[in-house]
C-alpha cells in the first residue's frame, strides 16, 4: 500500500458536484478512510475563463501508478471530461497524481511528483492543509518553501465540502 497525494479540479458546469463525485471514486479506491483538504477557488490559470474549485485527496492504494492514472483518466472521461489536447482549457474534472509515496518516476505518460504542482498553489494550499511537514521526494524541499516561490495567484478557501 502506498499514501498517494491526487489534485482535483473543476472549472466548468456543477464544480462542487464534480468534486464530490471524485471524493467518492476515490473513498472507491482507497484502502483507507480518504483524507480531504478543504475547496480551494482560485483565478483560471492560461486560456480558462472560470474560476476553478481545487482541493486535494490523500489516498492509500496498491494500485501501481499507471494503473491508477488510467483509473482516474477513466473516471474523468465517464464525467464528462472530453480528451482536449489543449493545455490549460477548461475542464469539468481534472485529476492528477501529485505524489505516490517517495516514488520518482519519469513515463512518457507519467511523471511522479508532478511536474508542475511546486508551481501551483491551488495544489500547494490544499496539500499543506492534510500534509504540513511534506518534504518533495525528489528535491526534499518542505513544502512550505515551496509555498513562498510558487507563482501568487487569487486563491480562497471555502466553506465548501466534498
Amino acid at each position: 500500500m502506498e499514501k498517494v497525494i491526487i489534485a482535483v479540479g473543476s472549472n466548468l458546469g456543477d464544480r462542487l458536484n464534480m468534486l464530490q463525485k471524485a471524493g467518492a471514486f476515490l473513498e472507491e479506491l482507497s484502502e483507507s478512510e480518504v483524507k480531504k483538504a478543504s475547496v480551494w477557488e482560485s483565478e483560471p490559470v492560461g486560456g480558462a475563463k472560470f474560476s476553478f474549485y481545487n482541493s486535494v485527496a490523500q489516498i492509500e492504494t496498491a494500485l501501481q501508478p499507471l494503473d491508477l492514472l488510467n483509473r482516474l483518466k477513466a473516471f474523468e472521461q465517464k464525467c464528462g471530461r472530453e480528451k482536449n489536447p489543449e493545455r490549460w482549457a477548461p475542464r469539468i474534472l481534472d485529476m492528477d497524481i501529485i505524489l505516490y509515496g517517495n516514488l520518482v518516476i519519469h513515463y512518457d505518460t507519467l511523471i511522479i511528483p508532478h511536474q508542475e504542482y511546486k508551481k501551483r498553489q491551488f495544489v500547494l494550499y490544499p496539500l499543506q492543509e492534510i500534509n504540513p511537514d511534506l518534504h518533495d521526494p525528489k528535491t526534499k524541499t518542505p513544502i512550505a518553501e515551496m509555498m513562498e516561490h510558487a507563482p501568487e495567484i487569487e486563491i480562497s478557501k471555502t466553506d465548501l465540502i466534498w
